[in-house]
Parts: C-alpha cells; structure tokens; sequence
C-alpha cells in the first residue's frame, strides 16, 4: 500500500525504505550529475496541471485537474509493471483541481480542491478493486485547495492550503472506521498553500509552498506513530542549497525523499533522513513545469504533467537517483 502527493499532489507520492545510503555532502559537484530520467509512457487522458494523484501497490492512479479550458473528473490507472494506462470510473464530485488525496488500507480518498468558482470540501472513497467512489463525511475544515494529503497505516490527513481569502496551516485526521474528522494541534510552522510532503517508513516530510507570495523556508517532519510534528534544518540552511519553491513535486524512494521542479527551477534534491541533509542531483530533463504529479511503487518513481505559462503537458518522465546521467534516452 503506497501513496504520493504533490501539489497538487500529494502529490502524494508514498514510500517505503528498501536500502539505506549515506549521501557526500552537498557541495560535492560530482553529485549533480547522478541521476538520470527516461522519458515514458505518455498519459493517455488530457494534458492539465493541479490534478490528483495517489499510488497502491503496483498501480499508480491520476485525475482530476485542469487543461486551461475545463476542470476534469476523468480517472486513470497507470500499470508500473506493464507501463500502460487504462481509463477507469470517473471521479463523481464536481470537476475540480488542486485536490488532495491519501490511502488507507486498500482504497484512495480523493477530496477538496477548486472548481474554477469556490473551494471544495466534499470527499470520496475510491475502491480500485471494484472501481467505485463512494462519498464519505466532508472534509471539516474550511473549503480549501493546494493543501497537502498524507496517512498512516490507519488513518488520513488533510493540512494546510488556501480557502479563498487565507493561507492555512491547519491540519486534519480522517478516521476511516468511524468516518469522521478531527482537528489535530501541534503544528507550529507558517501558514501556506502549494506544499508537499513526501512519506519514509512512519515519517511523513513538510516543506516548500507560500505564503503571501513568499516561498517559504522551514521544513517538518510528522511521525504518523505518536502524532508530534518536529522542525528540522531549513531549506536554505547551507549556502550551496537551492531548495525553497512552491507549485513543486515530492515523492519518496530507496529511503530518500525527493523535491523537483515548481516556480523557477528544474532541479531535484534529494534528502537523507540519517543525516538530515540536501544533495542536488540530475536535473529533471523535461521542460519547465509547475503543479506536476508524482506516482510511485517503490521500486520506480514517474514525474508527469504540469504547465508552463499556458501550455500544458501530458509527457511522464521516470526517475533513476543513481544512475549516471544519459542524454541519449
């Protein structure tokens, strides 16, 4: 059971240790030039940006959004092991972008966002076994968008975004066997909107966004176990890093998180929880882009759409942290 966010998206990207390694420390130029991504399958559904995305097993899963014309409802799931996609029963909430999503157990949950006009706070249940949405309660925070999702083993979270007039740094526990919503308390960084989080082992990561049209610095981590927030090092703590930006992707890989792309650059970084630091690596090798999504299995991670000024795209890019740099692919 896997999930990834982004903003979206959560992103969303989910998230298992598999190996553990001891990055050189971030001025060591050679490492920018580890990693490499491979251009893939393309998304079988419309080009758009701000969609939803969550990951279960060896499926990833992708809709909703915006194509610069129409919000979208449409569903799809990606087969990581045979690289296709296949359309599936459509999300049956208004149109919208900028959703947030989680999983718990077998099923996603898909829910707030932007309908082009007001903040949403409806949410829904997505059974892949049997391609069905069922609604669940609302969410109970203000109608919001561009907050993030994450989970633990038995439960959801919905925190932070923009609810129309405020940036946000509120956060929500969703209790699927009781369907219902409570506010959890503890979390003390800024407010913001356009986040992400990325999720190792029982550690869910918190960083990048903005606030009154700030890039925001700080950086968190949740610990789904005992619910306590702890900061850690900022995004700018060492001159050499370059990490603080909004609209960005996250996902989590081999027991390392990464952040790619949003407003002004197309670097990656790529953190270690050991040691609490930033190595830059490959640059993605796409276009620019903002608002892009993340899926991933654990064993392969894909950055796929997003928009640059008015041009939206619908190319997925997968992502090889340690292997060297191949323009030829």
């Amino acid at each position: 059971m896997r999930i990834t966010f982004f903003s979206m998206r959560t992103f969303v990207l989910g998230l298992f240790i598999s190996s553990v390694f001891i990055s050189c420390s971030s001025d060591d130029d050679s490492s920018e030039d580890v990693g490499n991504w491979i251009k893939s399958t393309v998304f079988d559904g419309a080009p758009r940006s701000s969609a939803a995305s969550f990951s279960i097993g060896n499926f990833g899963y992708v809709g909703t959004g915006y194509n610069g014309y129409d919000y979208l409802n449409d569903f799809w799931q990606y087969d990581f092991n045979g690289g296709f996609w296949v359309q599936k029963a459509s999300f049956p909430g208004q149109a919208r972008s900028s959703a947030s999503t989680f999983v718990v157990g077998e099923n996603g949950y898909l829910g707030t966002g932007y309908n082009g006009v007001d903040g949403l706070k409806d949410f829904y249940k997505y059974s892949p076994i049997d391609n069905e949405w069922t609604p669940i309660a609302d969410f109970e925070g203000s109608p919001r968008r561009a907050s993030v999702g994450f989970n633990s083993d038995v439960a959801g979270y919905i925190g932070s975004g923009f609810d129309g007039n405020n940036d946000k740094k509120d956060f929500w526990k969703y209790d699927p066997a009781e369907d219902k919503w409570s506010e959890q308390y503890g979390f003390g960084g800024e407010k913001r909107r356009e986040a992400v989080t990325f999720t190792i082992e029982d550690k869910v990561y918190f960083g990048t966004g903005s606030s009154n049209g700030i890039n925001l610095k700080d950086f968190w981590v949740f610990n789904t176990t005992t619910e306590v927030w702890t900061k850690l090092k900022n995004l700018d703590d060492d001159d050499d890093y370059s990490i603080v930006r909004s609209n960005a992707t996250a996902f989590s890989l081999n027991g390392y998180g990464y952040v790619c792309n949003g407003n002004g650059a197309n670097t990656v970084w790529e953190y270690t929880p050991a040691t609490d630091k930033w190595e830059r690596k490959q640059a993605f090798e796409g276009a620019f882009r903002l608002d892009a999504v993340g899926i991933d299995n654990g064993i392969s991670a894909f950055v796929l759409l997003g928009k640059s000024s008015t041009y939206y795209f619908d190319d997925m890019y997968e992502f090889k942290p340690f292997d060297e740099y191949d323009d030829e692919d």
